[in-house]
């Protein structure tokens, strides 16, 4: 089976959990946040014009991804990022990187296809 052969059997959840969480923009934007270090919910929220309940909402998402985990510093939950699981989705995706390239010949054989043909119905 072709998905056995990039792994899609071993984590189809996590996998699906972590295309999930980044489908949201405003995870995405959490996460490039977290890219430059730990952060709380107060802080990730502060970019936003959403409430900090939404922000928590979404780091759960994104825990449950496994792409997040909180550490308890006091009275604080820091944020921190967790790249891991994000392999296995870049993993999945790279197998289908030679079709984007074989898609691009093939449009560039029809644009010069196109390109060729005698424009009907112009006066040159």
């Amino acid at each position: 089976m072709v998905m056995e052969q990039v792994g899609y059997e071993m984590g189809a959840q996590n996998l699906d959990a972590v295309f999930a969480a980044l489908a949201d923009p405003t995870r995405r934007a959490m996460l490039t946040r977290l890219a430059e270090g730990e952060a709380s919910v107060g802080e990730l929220a502060a970019p936003f014009k959403i409430s900090q309940p939404a922000i928590s909402k979404h780091l759960k998402v994104l825990e449950k991804a496994g792409l997040v985990e909180r550490a308890i510093d006091e009275q604080r939950r820091p944020a921190r990022l967790k790249a891991e699981p994000m392999a296995e989705a870049v993993e999945w995706m790279n197998y289908f990187k030679r079709f984007w390239g074989d898609s691009f010949d093939q449009l560039d054989e029809l644009l010069v296809k196109l390109q060729a043909e005698p424009k009907g119905g112009q006066d040159e």
